[in-house]
């Protein structure tokens, strides 16, 4: 099976979910909140609509729990977490004056191992990481 070929799909050994395989449409080496929706809406048969809820939720409940001060742990894929930065003396790079920079908090993520694992795996194709992934089946559920 050509990893290229924009139909092609393949199935995640011992389960029923079928990863599509499809080079990105990326055509400068990110991934937009637009190209995401298409692809959930791709992959899921669900209108792009529906999509762009599920995207807009999920990014919006992590931006709470953030807001809370909770972690965000997704088992497999990293957590997210804020880190507090002390207040310190900054300098404007314009003028070289010194300023202070207040304390503030920013989110910061941690990749999981299994990402991470992925992510180094012997190159090749997006399509032997997917199939060999030990992603478990209902991470993909929608």
């Amino acid at each position: 099976m050509d990893p290229r070929d924009p139909g092609g799909v393949e199935a995640r050994p011992g389960s029923d979910v079928h990863v599509p395989i499809k080079e990105s449409g990326m055509t400068n080496g990110s991934m937009t909140k637009a190209e995401l929706v298409e692809e959930v809406s791709r992959v899921s048969d669900l209108t792009k609509k529906h999509s762009e809820v599920i995207v807009d939720t999920v990014f919006k409940s992590i931006i709470d729990a953030l807001h809370r001060g909770e972690k965000i742990e997704l088992r497999g894929f990293g957590s997210f977490r804020l880190r507090k930065r002390e207040p310190r003396k900054g300098r404007n790079p314009k003028t070289g004056d010194k300023v202070d920079v207040p304390p503030k908090k920013v989110p910061y993520f941690k990749p999981g191992k299994e990402l991470k694992e992925l992510i180094n795996k012997e190159t090749g194709s997006a399509a032997s990481a997917a199939g060999d992934a030990s992603i478990p089946p209902d991470a993909m559920a929608v």
